[in-house]
């Protein structure tokens, strides 16, 4: 359901590379759905001087180039709500962005609330918190997003946070993780908790390895010089992974409330245990140095894998085996529960998998033993596939649409907290302050070799089904 409050939403970075893929979209189509409040305006801000109608121009061409399908009357409906400030915004230059506001309250009223979100570089977040405390832009009421990553390091976390932390009160921040948001990755809460089958199994009695496994076949030419600066282990691993990590090893939460759903997930990363230098592999696919932008001699990871250690009850022992890295075989966002194998008169049995993919809506599939057919004896392995979003009548919300839902109504259950976010940069400290030289891996391939001792035995699920072995 839509909020009722009269919301002026603040979009800094409104026509940057975000706002442009991700966010007005996403707005949009909240809008198109029925879920934005009942009376709002959007502010777009940014340094160019760009009037009201040629950001409402720029807007139709970022819809037409990545949004979704829509008519003329939804856009008729959408563009009257859109507005600008120009001239930038920090704490000794407001530029335009107090003028557009004071007319946005001359038309929703006074106590409109704000929602800031910050869809700019991190480098610029302390500088647009202070303007919003200067300018007294942060009310009671109000709320604020950011993007990630929110920190790139235990120290620049403590940083950002502190400062935060003294201009609004927790309730108030809206760290985004949009793997948080993913239907899939909610799903994974409802597979456990309402069904005894797989919650009898979530723990080391029967599972004996859980791999998440997210290669991507892009590459980065397109955003070199930023990724540069950032790397696979801070961009994907110590952020995103961790956070769906702790969603597979949390214990029960007292209920789905979004307080307890945070408390659930920041008592587990507070069990994760530091990283040490052998439970880590770096990669860099060869040809990266050659991109614009990225120097000759660059260390960063291109690709990174990490066995994490969830020392509680229910996991110590079990390892979590996390991967990601750019131009390798596939693009695949799994969560894999390796299933123990039964003592019993079947010997040399292959290990059953529990796997779920995070893309789309969510799809499961279950890989058992069975009998082959026929009069002997003969095993064989049984894939079985459900698609999470069969048999239902509506679809579901793309993971920054459900998210900016929730800001609008104040769910915080599927943001991180501050306390979750400083265990999870403890955790990664070791690897952020001394990281690993990369090994070099052919573009399209799985990535160095060397990061199929993190799994044992096991070996890479995934790559695994793909070769065929």
């Amino acid at each position: 359901m839509p909020s009722e409050d009269p919301t002026i939403f603040v979009l800094f970075g409104a026509t940057g590379d975000l706002a442009k893929r991700m966010v007005l979209p996403a707005f949009f189509e909240l809008h198109t759905r029925g879920l934005m409040p009942e009376t709002w305006r959007m502010v777009g801000n940014g340094r160019g001087d760009v009037s009201h109608l040629d950001f409402r121009g720029h807007v139709k061409e970022v819809l037409d180039e990545f949004g979704p399908k829509y008519t003329a009357e939804q856009w008729d409906a959408f563009v009257e709500h859109l507005f600008f400030a120009g001239g930038g915004f920090e704490k000794s230059n407001p530029g335009s962005l107090l003028d557009v506001l004071q007319e946005a309250h001359d038309d929703l009223g006074p106590d409109a609330r704000y929602i800031h979100y910050l869809a700019i570089p991190p480098s610029a977040f302390i500088k647009i918190t202070e303007g919003l405390d200067e300018h007294d832009l942060i009310r009671d009421d109000s709320r604020v997003v950011y993007e990630k990553p929110y920190g790139n390091s235990l120290a620049s976390f403590h940083e950002l946070d502190d400062l935060v932390q003294s201009v609004m009160k927790e309730e108030q921040v809206y760290r985004i993780d949009h793997f948080l948001g993913k239907e899939a990755t909610q799903n994974i809460h409802v597979l456990r908790f309402a069904n005894a089958l797989f919650a009898n199994i979530w723990c080391k009695e029967y599972v004996t390895q859980v791999q998440i496994d997210v290669p991507e076949t892009l590459d980065v030419a397109d955003r070199a010089g930023f990724y540069d600066e950032t790397g696979a282990f801070k961009d994907m691993i110590a952020t995103h992974l961790f956070q769906v990590a702790a969603e597979v090893a949390m214990e029960p939460p007292a209920s789905m409330r979004a307080e307890d759903l945070q408390d659930a997930r920041e008592s587990v990363l507070a069990a994760f245990r530091p990283l040490e230098a052998d439970d880590v592999v770096f990669g860099q696919y060869e040809g990266y140095r050659e991109l614009p932008d990225v120097p000759d001699d660059s260390q960063t990871d291109t690709m990174a894998a990490v066995r994490l250690w969830v020392d509680t009850d229910r996991w110590r022992g079990v390892p979590f085996v996390l991967r990601s890295g750019k131009q390798m075989a596939v693009s695949q966002q799994k969560v894999i529960l390796v299933v123990r194998t039964p003592q019993g008169p079947l010997t040399h049995v292959p290990a059953s998998t529990i796997e779920l993919s995070l893309k789309g809506t969510g799809e499961m599939q279950v890989q058992l033993v069975l009998k082959k057919p026929g009069p002997d004896l003969d095993l064989v392995e049984q894939r079985i596939d459900l698609k999470l979003d069969n048999g239902t009548d509506s679809s579901g919300l793309p993971p920054y649409v459900a998210l900016l839902h929730d800001v609008t109504l104040g769910d915080r259950s599927l943001f991180t907290s501050s306390a979750g976010l400083e265990r999870a940069w403890t955790a990664a400290a070791p690897v952020v302050d001394h990281p690993p030289a990369p090994v070099p891996y052919r573009p399209g391939s799985w990535g160095p070799s060397e990061s199929v001792r993190l799994t044992g035995d096991v070996g890479w699920v995934l790559q695994d089904a793909a070769d065929g072995s």
